[in-house]
């Protein structure tokens, strides 16, 4: 049985697959243990899956390659991979190659020390300036609400301990945020600083539309304080309007009618309508997850798998 499983999610990743296997395997072999690399293949459209069942006749005793029928997203491939991973210590590792294949060695590392999960942080982040502000915003704003204590959320190159793994397997909920949850679980959690490289070919797969629904998945799969939050500022905008009644009739009995006012009425009108609105919306976003999650579809679909039997 294998020491370390190296799960890696691949979607439409066709140019930088060659580089990637040039850099992972001499990595790997480097540190002496039985290893094992699990490629998903998260429905890409290009050549990404030839390319991989490629690669596993090159080297089949050292790599597994699970063949989805459709595009189900990057934390289900990830899942996907746990399910199969035999190895004591899981790593998770982007095919893109921004993070370096050779600071494998460094969670690992970290792990010899005692820790269960070990989490990264990218040296020197080579995106575009939107996306690191708006990552540096999501995790202060993820922090507050949700009390996990990660200091970049969107690198998603860490190591699991088995144990870890093995209690992420067992929540079924349909969509989540592996990285929080392995937080919830572990009890030795640490972080280790790691290389961020430009991207080797192709663009981001995360759109600006993508990237606020991860950051939904992660508030709303691990925190009911937007909700109480809500509800204490509808108690409070409740309590506003009263005095503000009070206040308004006082002034009729006492100065009689008077003209005007009529835009502050719209003003206040239209505050309490997006303010209604907006709530609407939040509740929206938990009643739809636990509607996808009643429904109980599975995960992902799984077309074929391609290893070795032993």
């Amino acid at each position: 049985m294998p020491v370390l499983s190296v799960v890696i999610p691949v979607y439409n990743e066709e140019a930088s697959l060659a580089s990637l296997f040039a850099r992972l395997y001499p990595a790997l072999d480097a540190l002496g243990l039985r290893y094992e690399v699990i490629f998903i293949n998260d429905g890409s459209r290009d050549r990404s899956a030839h390319i991989l069942a490629e690669q596993f006749k090159q080297r089949p005793a050292v790599t597994r390659v699970i063949l989805f029928n459709g595009n189900f997203g990057q934390h289900r491939a990830i899942l996907a991979g746990f399910a199969h991973a035999r190895g004591e210590r899981i790593v998770t590792l982007d095919a893109d190659l921004q993070n370096p294949p050779e600071d494998i060695a460094l969670l690992l590392a970290a792990m010899d020390q005692g820790h269960d999960y070990v989490g990264s942080i990218r040296r020197t982040r080579q995106d575009s300036a939107w996306r690191r502000w708006a990552s540096q915003a999501m995790n202060r704003l993820r922090a507050r609400l949700t009390r996990i204590e990660m200091t970049d959320q969107g690198c998603m190159m860490r190591a699991y301990s088995r144990n870890v793994v093995h209690l992420i397997n067992q929540c079924g909920e349909m969509n989540t945020f592996i990285p929080a949850l392995a937080y919830q679980f572990s009890r030795q959690p640490t972080e280790v600083v790691v290389g961020h490289e430009e991207r080797h070919a192709g663009t981001s797969k995360y759109s600006l539309y993508s990237l606020i629904r991860l950051n939904f998945d992660l508030v709303t799969g691990f925190s009911v304080l937007p909700l109480q939050f809500f509800s204490l500022l509808g108690m409070l905008v409740s309590l506003g309007a009263g005095l503000l009644v009070v206040v308004l009739l006082g002034r009729r009995l006492i100065m009689g009618p008077e003209e005007g006012g009529l835009f502050t009425l719209f003003a206040l009108a239209f505050f309490l309508i997006g303010l209604a609105l907006f709530g609407i919306g939040l509740l929206g976003e938990y009643v739809g997850r636990i509607y996808q999650e009643v429904r109980s579809r599975p995960r992902y679909v799984i077309s074929a798998v391609l290893e070795q039997q032993p």
